[in-house]
């Protein structure tokens, strides 16, 4: 069974996917006959397969036992992942309810990696980190 992965690593993986659509978004506009763009699924695949934890059933489980061992197992990555896409969204979204323009998307997210990376002094103010 793998380890679960830390939030600081989610949220890492979550701001490349957030930053990997922006750039693939980016290029889109501006050449709309563009074929070559990955779509950035891989990333969350992975993303998911290394979240997710590897749930044994035994084979005498009823459906009910089933539902309850899934959503116990299951339920905190769900958790996990909500939480990093969450941060993401809220620090994106005051950005932009602000009206700073002189802040871009791209500003936001690479200010949250370095808060993520650091640990820096920012650490208790936020629990999904």
């Amino acid at each position: 069974m793998l380890a679960p992965m830390e939030q600081r690593e989610v949220v890492k993986r979550v701001i490349g996917i957030l930053t990997e659509a922006r750039e693939m978004q980016r290029l889109l506009e501006a050449d709309l006959e563009r074929e070559d763009l990955d779509t950035g699924a891989g990333a969350v695949t992975a993303l998911l397969n290394e979240t997710m934890p590897h749930i044994a059933i035994p084979d005498d489980f009823s459906v009910e036992e089933v539902v309850t061992v899934v959503g116990r197992e299951v339920g905190g990555a769900v958790e996990q992942l909500v939480s990093a896409f969450t941060l993401a969204f809220t620090m994106l979204a005051q950005v932009h309810d602000s009206g700073q323009t002189d802040v871009s998307s791209a500003d936001v997210l690479q200010d949250l990696a370095l808060r993520v990376e650091g640990g820096g002094p920012d650490e208790d103010e936020d629990p999904l980190l």
